[in-house]
């Protein structure tokens, strides 16, 4: 297993193409049901991506939109 900031990376890099497969764009609970990791990780992950400046999070309902920035 790998470490914790490989795992994360890991994770980012699968959640990145799962919302870019999508459209660009998924739900928090889309994601938290597709991705096959801990609530925990996957929450790592999108801080990682949103910090690298790789997505956006905007609050939409009761969830939340998870959009992959264009360049």
């Amino acid at each position: 297993m790998p470490d914790a900031i490989t795992q994360v990376g890991l994770v980012a890099g699968e959640i990145w193409h799962f919302i870019n497969d999508k459209g660009g764009e998924a739900t928090l609970s889309a994601l938290l049901s597709s991705i096959n990791h801990s609530q925990q990780v996957v929450f790592m992950s999108l801080g990682w991506l949103a910090r690298e400046g790789q997505v956006f999070l905007e609050e939409k309902d009761s969830d939340f939109k998870v959009v992959v920035k264009k360049r």
